[in-house]
């Protein structure tokens, strides 16, 4: 018989592994001060793209004055309980409520965390009889509620709607012999790649199958479309978005998010969702911060106009020195880079020590074998002179990479 604890002392996963020399580092940084596009690492002030902070509401002064009078007026314990024993309010619901609106849906539902909303949702909305057909770049908390399924699910290529008709084909084939419903699942902006979802295009496959569409917009909720209400809004298509799910997370600089649809499928969800029934209400300081937020997000178009400003600056400096960053349509700005783990560390701290810049890497499993992907977040709070830095730093890293400065066979120390 084997011990649960020798087989994680063995096999502490593909980044897990790294632990030891990654912990404080390369993962589970601490960046300290204000949250801003300047801030400290490591005792050193660094030009940091790392947070998502895209409307730079984060330390805006009324949303900092609303989050301390509501602290100091309820606490943090007040309501206690589950919403739907002793925890729910009329805030709570006026948020909802104005959350419905914006996203032109008929209700909405308060999720304490994002994360485990949409597991908890995916779970709730499909039984054992239905089929769940899903992008294959979708999210972890995509998966993760897929994994709950107990019935059949088929993945489709990324945004390939020919894949996606064929999965439907076969979908479609299954619950009419189960007398099951089909759910399609994707994302409005990925955010890894920036892509966004073929939205339109899926919901217009609604004339030749029969399913509705759940979508996760993350990172398009306050930053796509002419209001910010998203990518569906974006595309033009947002009524063909059956479940439309937000985080406050992104956009908002806040812990939270939402889900939006008609109003039989929130009332379904408020007493069959186990992730909200069995977990504690939102503090009330959260949702008071969260409706002046939103407020701001609706009625300060010009965040998202400078937002926008820095992410096409950004954008637009970085392929006209030759740099890969794939196919993004939105904010989200992958430099895309050939070269191993251990290169990525040292190019890091090169980064990091050598030009104070400060921006996530991603490496295998999250992408392929031999490729490095720097993922930089612009922000509202970012000016056109870290635009310029950043773009110049990047071509004297990207030719030290190119000339193998950051050659080594074993990851980087820090001390």
């Amino acid at each position: 018989m084997n011990d649960i604890f020798e087989k994680i002392k063995n096999n502490r996963g593909p980044l897990g592994k790294y632990s030891k020399e990654a912990h404080g580092y390369f993962a589970f940084p601490k960046l300290e001060g204000e949250l801003n596009n300047k801030m400290i690492f490591r005792g050193k002030e660094v030009l940091q793209w790392s947070l998502n902070n895209y409307l730079g509401l984060a330390n805006h002064p009324e949303v900092r004055k609303a989050d301390a009078d509501a602290a100091k007026e309820w606490g943090l314990a007040y309501p206690m309980g589950a919403r739907m024993m002793s925890g729910n309010t009329n805030i709570h619901e006026e948020l909802e409520a104005q959350l419905a609106d914006f996203e032109k849906k008929q209700d909405a539902i308060l999720l304490n965390y994002g994360y485990q909303g949409m597991v908890s949702a995916i779970d709730a909305l499909v039984d054992r009889n239905d089929v769940i057909v899903y992008d294959a770049e979708a999210h972890a908390c995509i998966l993760d509620g897929v994994r709950l399924h107990q019935g059949k699910r088929f993945v489709f290529q990324h945004n390939d709607m020919e894949s996606l008709k064929n999965m439907l084909q076969k979908a479609t084939k299954l619950v009419e012999k189960t007398n099951g419903a089909i759910l399609v699942i994707t994302e409005g902006v990925f955010g890894m790649s920036g892509n966004q979802g073929n939205l339109k295009e899926i919901v217009a496959l609604k004339s030749q199958f029969s399913f509705r569409l759940f979508v996760d917009d993350a990172h398009g909720f306050g930053t796509m479309g002419p209001t910010g209400a998203g990518t569906g809004e974006a595309q033009g298509c947002q009524d063909g978005v059956d479940i439309y799910f937000g985080t406050f997370a992104k956009a908002m600089a806040s812990i939270g998010g939402f889900i939006a649809s008609d109003e039989q499928v929130i009332e379904y969800l408020r007493y069959n969702m186990r992730s909200q029934i069995f977990a504690k209400s939102m503090p009330m300081p959260l949702v008071i911060g969260n409706l002046k937020r939103l407020e701001l997000l609706k009625n300060s178009p010009e965040m998202r106009e400078r937002l926008w400003t820095v992410a096409h600056a950004l954008q637009k400096g970085f392929k006209e020195n030759g740099f890969d960053i794939g196919t993004t349509t939105t904010q989200v700005t992958p430099v895309i880079l050939n070269g191993n783990i251990p290169e990525a560390t040292n190019l890091i701290i090169d980064l990091r020590e050598n030009y104070n810049l400060f921006c996530s890497i991603v490496v295998y499993p999250v992408v392929p074998k031999g490729i490095l992907m720097l993922r930089i977040i612009p922000s509202a709070t970012h000016t056109m002179e870290d635009v310029e830095y950043t773009i110049n730093t990047f071509k004297e890293v990207q030719a030290k990479l190119q000339h193998g400065d950051y050659m080594s066979e074993s990851i980087a120390s820090i001390s």
